[in-house]
């Protein structure tokens, strides 16, 4: 299963100086199985449109991945305008890591989370999301990552039980 999200924007030229880096033409954002990447769609349509080699980024992406095979992962492909490109390969989606801790297939969260939950996970599965995404998490301190990670699994159907982590009321507030 690969999702595409495809951000084309131009990036605005650099002052000329000296030392010129290239210049990032386009990038592109997608969601590839570890290890399984293929130039089948939609990976190769969203490469192959913007020139980029479909079979080096399959390879190195594969070569990156062995140790998370079949693991969803997101890519952030940099296209330089010269059709050579970087990647930068970040951790599962939270949501993905809520379902295997679950133990439910990924795929689709509860219809009403509010009203029929799908599952239930601990504070400590939390906290264990939480530590693996915080290089991807536009936070600073674990407990806001885990606020982060438990407002996902309540929008999912997931409950969350266990004892709350010390200085934390249920709705994520330092308490006084």
């Amino acid at each position: 299963m690969c999702i595409i999200k495809l951000v084309s924007y131009q990036i605005n030229q650099l002052s000329h100086s000296a030392i010129m880096a290239k210049e990032v033409d386009v990038y592109i954002k997608l969601q590839v199985k570890g290890g399984q990447a293929n130039p089948a769609p939609p990976i190769g349509p969203a490469l192959g449109s913007k020139g980029v080699n479909i079979m080096e980024f399959c390879k190195r992406f594969n070569a990156q991945t062995t140790e998370q095979m079949g693991k969803i992962l997101p890519v952030i492909i940099s296209v330089y305008k010269d059709k050579t490109f970087d990647f930068v390969i970040k951790t599962p989606p939270a949501a993905i890591q809520l379902f295997e801790a679950v133990k439910l297939a990924p795929g689709k969260g509860s219809a009403e989370p509010n009203r029929k939950k799908i599952g239930s996970v601990t504070w400590d599965q939390v906290r264990a999301i939480a530590e693996s995404k915080m290089p991807d998490l536009n936070c600073f301190t674990l407990e806001s990552a885990m606020k982060m990670i438990a407002g996902t699994a309540r929008s999912m159907g997931v409950t969350i039980t266990g004892d709350l982590p010390k200085g934390q009321t249920e709705q994520g507030e330092a308490q006084n």
